[in-house]
């Protein structure tokens, strides 16, 4: 793309996920324009052996953005992208590629709606980073995103080439994704147990953890995955090895009550399940209560 050797870029929802690929850019000297609900000064990075503070302001009025970009990430939960509408028209025209960091695997049709012309890339983000109480957002782990193999994801690579932000770009994109949203679909449990990633060395926890994600994967593959039947069990074998004191979004959600990602993260294996005729016992039992823990009412 003619626009990829120095392109504008603008990141909306300097959350977790924001904030870190915000400092990645800044680091190497591509500082984005911050958009979201909050201001702040600027936004601050922790991670072993280090910080980065990313110059703000955050901007917080769609109605005074005055141009329009070559690249804009989109980092708000999936929960959050109707009221994101409007900074996607005041940012995008026509050419903007806007890469959705985001959980789940209905990003293009989520986001495409609101940016009607405008190509919409997702991807898989893969690093662990949560917001600590005094607003900064601590890094546990690599910064890694994986990207389908399009035209547009050229854009992303020069943006984020040589930052601390890596980019794989996957020929088998579905698979990355549902692989991904399995482990994001089992994370889910935490909510359920109120308890953190400790929680999966229990056996009967593992178990079930096992068994839910069968059930996804029998999904995933009927949606076109090409994911073999060790998965499951490496996802287990991963939980069991994390901190056990690390946490996930959709629990740092369900703590601050706030609305939960239990849709694009658990409700979609069950939609979609649906739509293939497979039964989803465990799943018929999670996602009524994510979605009570999330939507209520009591």
């Amino acid at each position: 793309m003619t626009m990829s050797e120095n392109p504008t870029i603008a990141l909306v929802g300097p959350g977790a996920i924001g904030t870190t690929v915000a400092a990645a850019l800044h680091e190497v000297g591509r500082t984005p324009a911050i958009f979201g609900r909050s201001a702040h000064e600027q936004l601050e990075l922790r991670f072993d052996g280090g910080r980065i503070a990313v110059p703000g302001p955050v901007r917080t009025n769609p109605a005074e953005v005055d141009n329009t970009f070559d690249l804009v990430f989109v980092a708000v939960k999936s929960t959050q992208i109707d009221a994101t509408a409007p900074w996607l028209s005041a940012l995008c025209n026509k050419n903007t590629v806007v890469c959705v960091l985001q959980n789940g695997v209905e990003q293009k049709a989520l986001v495409a709606p609101h940016v009607p012309g405008s190509p919409v890339l997702p991807s898989v983000v893969w690093f662990p980073a949560q917001r600590e109480p005094d607003a900064s957002v601590w890094l546990r782990g690599k910064a890694r995103i994986t990207l389908p193999d399009t035209p547009e994801t050229s854009l992303v690579l020069a943006a984020l080439s040589g930052t601390r932000c890596s980019v794989d770009v996957a020929a088998d994109f579905t698979s990355v994704a549902w692989r991904k949203l399995l482990q994001n679909a089992v994370a889910g449990l935490m909510v359920l147990a109120g308890r953190r990633a400790g929680m999966y060395s229990r056996a009967d926890i593992a178990g079930l953890a096992l068994a839910y994600l069968q059930e996804c994967l029998e999904v995933a593959r009927a949606e076109g995955a090409t994911l073999g039947d060790e998965v499951p069990q490496e996802i287990v074998d991963a939980f069991r090895g994390y901190p056990a004191d690390l946490g996930t979004s959709i629990l740092a959600d369900r703590e601050a009550g706030r609305p939960l990602e239990w849709d694009s993260r658990n409700g979609v294996v069950q939609r979609r399940a649906r739509s293939h005729g497979i039964a989803t016992p465990i799943s018929d039992l999670v996602v009524p209560l994510l979605a009570a823990a999330s939507d209520g009412p009591g």
